[in-house]
C-alpha cells in the first residue's frame, strides 16, 4: 500500500470505515474493501438525520476522477458516514481527471472529480460540456470547486534543505533546457547554497492528469515564454513517466537529484522537500495561508451555478503561492435519479461546509475562501 493514502493521525478512523466497505480507493493500490452489510433500505429513500442539518439519505453513489483530491474525499466520506450512521455507501476511485470525466459523461459514475473544468471546445472529437449535457438528460453539468490542492515542486537533493525556484527556471527544467542542478539560473536564485553538478532527473505523470494540466498552465502563464506547449492533461516535457500522484511522489522519494510536480498532500505524506516559489517578490514557502492568498485572487469564469474558476498564476500579491489546482466535483444540475440526487446534495453540502474545508489543511490542502464556499453551497442546494 502506498504511503500517501492519509496522514497517520487519520488512519484509525478511516480504517473503521473501510472495514464496512463504504469507500473504494482501489486505484491507489489498496485492497478492495469488503462488501458492506447495508440494511435492506440501502437502495431506497429511507433517511436517518445526522448532525449539522444533514438528511442522511440511504443509497449508493459511485464517483471517480482526480487523484489530487483522493486523500481529501477519503476523509470526508469517512466523516460523513460516521455522522450519518453508515446509511449510505459512497465509493470514489481516483483514476485521474481525464478518466473520471469520461466515466461521468458515459454514465458510469454519478459524479466526477476533475482538476480542470469541463471543456466547451472540441478535443479529440469530443466537446465535454455537450457530452455531459447528454448524460444529464439534456441539462447542463456544473463544475463545483471543492478541493484546493497546492502544487508542490518536490525535490530530492542531498544537503539542500531550502531551494528557491521560479516559473521560468521550472519550465526550463521540465522542458530539458536546464540539465544540471548547478546551472547558473538555479544558482542565481539560491545564493550561498551548494548545488551539485549532478544531472536533474524529472518525473512526470504518465496518465492524463489535471495536475499536469494545471502545472503547465502555471508554467505557461508565469514562465516568461520558457514553456512553449499549450497546457494539457498529457505531459509534453522531458523526464520519466510515473503513474498517478503516488507514482511521481515515490519516484522523487527514491531517486537522488530528482524533481517533480505533485499535490502538496502527497509531498507531505512522502516527507519530500518542497521548493519555494519566487514570483518576483522573493521565495514563498508553500503554506495554506500562502495558497489561500492566491485562491482569493481567482475569478469565477462560469455562469450561474457553474463555478469554474480562472486562476491567477502570475502577478499575484506578496506572500501568495500561485501554483495550485482546484478539484471540481462535476454534477448534473438535473437529470440524475431522485434518490441519487438527494445523496449527492447531502454529501456535497457536507463536503463544502466550513468545518470540513478547514479540516482539510491537516491533509495538505487549502480551504475554499469563505465567499467561494458560500457560492458552492448555494449551487449544491440548486441541484434538482
Amino acid at each position: 500500500m502506498p504511503k500517501n493514502r492519509l496522514l497517520s493521525s487519520r488512519i484509525t478512523k478511516l480504517a473503521a470505515v473501510l472495514a464496512l466497505g463504504t469507500l473504494s480507493l482501489a486505484a491507489c493500490g489498496s485492497d478492495p474493501a469488503a462488501p458492506s452489510a447495508t440494511d435492506s433500505s440501502a437502495g431506497g429513500s429511507t433517511s436517518a438525520s445526522g448532525a449539522g442539518g444533514l438528511t442522511c439519505p440511504a443509497g449508493k453513489l459511485s464517483a471517480e476522477g482526480s487523484s489530487a483530491q483522493a486523500n481529501a474525499i477519503s476523509e470526508v466520506i469517512a466523516n460523513y458516514n460516521a455522522e450519518c450512521g453508515d446509511k449510505a455507501t459512497i465509493e470514489y476511485n481516483p483514476t485521474g481527471s481525464g478518466a473520471g470525466i469520461k466515466s461521468f459523461y458515459n454514465g458510469l459514475v454519478d459524479f466526477a472529480g476533475s482538476d480542470s473544468a469541463l471543456k466547451s471546445v472540441e478535443k479529440d472529437g469530443v466537446i465535454e460540456t455537450d457530452k455531459a449535457k447528454e448524460r444529464c438528460q439534456g441539462n447542463p453539468a456544473w463544475d463545483l470547486p471543492m478541493v484546493v490542492g497546492p502544487i508542490a515542486f518536490a525535490y530530492n537533493i542531498d544537503g539542500v534543505d531550502k531551494l528557491v525556484l521560479n516559473a521560468e527556471v521550472l519550465a526550463e527544467i521540465f522542458n530539458g533546457t536546464i540539465k544540471t542542478w548547478n546551472d547558473p539560473k538555479i544558482a542565481k536564485l539560491n545564493s550561498g547554497v551548494t548545488l551539485p553538478s549532478a544531472p536533474i532527473t524529472v518525473f512526470f505523470r504518465s496518465d492524463e492528469s489535471g495536475t499536469t494540466e494545471n502545472t503547465t498552465k502555471f508554467l505557461k502563464a508565469a514562465g516568461n515564454g520558457a514553456w512553449k506547449d499549450e497546457p494539457a492533461k498529457a505531459w509534453t516535457g522531458t523526464g520519466q513517466g510515473k503513474n498517478k500522484s503516488s507514482g511521481v511522489a515515490e519516484g522523487v522519494a527514491s531517486t537522488k537529484n530528482s524533481i517533480s510536480y505533485v499535490e502538496w498532500s502527497y509531498a507531505r505524506d512522502n516527507k519530500l522537500a518542497i521548493a519555494q516559489l519566487d514570483s518576483g517578490k522573493g521565495g514563498v514557502e508553500l503554506t495554506g495561508d500562502a495558497v489561500g492568498k492566491a485562491v482569493a485572487e481567482a475569478t469565477v469564469a462560469g455562469t450561474g451555478n457553474d463555478l469554474s474558476l480562472s486562476l491567477k498564476y502570475s502577478g499575484t500579491g506578496a506572500g501568495a503561492y500561485p501554483a495550485l489546482l482546484v478539484t471540481y466535483e462535476i454534477v448534473c444540475s438535473k437529470g440524475l435519479a431522485a434518490d441519487k440526487t438527494a445523496l449527492v446534495k447531502d454529501f456535497l453540502t457536507y463536503f463544502a461546509s466550513a468545518k470540513n474545508q478547514s479540516s482539510l489543511e491537516d491533509l495538505g490542502y487549502a480551504p475554499l475562501p469563505a465567499d467561494l464556499q458560500t457560492k458552492v453551497t448555494a449551487a449544491v442546494a440548486a441541484v434538482s
